[in-house]
């Protein structure tokens, strides 16, 4: 569903995890905003428009699940968060870039 939903045009994938994790792999087109920055809300709404779909994840979903928790109080309507991470997409083989 996930990769379904990423294929769509207009959405934002969006990586919360760190920039190493992020180099080290991540999924085409994703843009990464680290959770784990002091004002990780406040680049988030400025980087993203709260009116398109968000799609996050992060190495095994916990903090992307805390992401989508904040976007969604933050006004975002439509948010995803991958299940089981990036460990999970990487296990089922789907594509990544470095």
């Amino acid at each position: 569903e996930f990769n379904k939903g990423i294929q769509k045009e207009g959405i934002q994938l969006v990586d919360v995890r760190t920039p190493n994790e992020y180099n080290k792999g991540h999924i085409k087109n994703a843009i990464l905003i680290d959770f784990f920055e002091n004002n990780f809300k406040e680049i988030s709404t400025k980087k993203l428009d709260k009116k398109k779909p968000v799609y996050l994840y992060c190495r095994s979903g916990g903090r992307s699940a805390r992401a989508a928790k904040m976007y969604k109080e933050a006004g975002f309507t439509k948010v995803y968060n991958l299940l089981g991470g990036f460990n999970a997409w990487s296990a089922k083989g789907l594509k990544i870039e470095k």
